[in-house]
């Protein structure tokens, strides 16, 4: 795992203009997971931990760094399931170091509500 550093936190308010979107609570777990993205043209994989979970968001610490806005492909091991569950929308919000939060873009009622029984 990559250990903090004094990494400024980077936001996607402060990336793209926008403003903060929070509005709902989170709920803190310890869930391991898999990560995939495009960056820069590479094809990045991490692996981490999911460190609080909410109905539109992930915060996640993991092994490689990402940038904001980079969409996320995230595949994260519940407890009591054999397949990880797997959420191929979501785009990167903020990054602290090797700390970062995604936000899940496109949903399906069956995973949301999937989700939900893990919040």
């Amino acid at each position: 795992m990559c250990p903090d550093t004094t990494i400024p936190t980077v936001t996607a308010a402060k990336f793209s203009g926008q403003s903060e979107r929070r509005h709902s609570s989170r709920t803190s777990t310890f869930f391991s997971l898999l990560y995939s993205c495009m960056d820069s043209g590479q094809m990045l994989i991490g692996d981490g931990v999911v460190s609080d979970l909410s109905s539109r968001g992930i915060g996640i610490r993991g092994n490689q760094l990402v940038a904001p806005g980079v969409t996320v492909t995230l595949f994260i091991d519940l407890p009591g399931v054999e397949e990880p569950f797997c959420i191929t929308q979501s785009r990167v919000s903020w990054v602290e170091g090797c700390r970062f939060g995604v936000e899940m873009e496109a949903l399906t009622l069956e995973e949301k509500n999937y989700l939900r029984f893990h919040l």
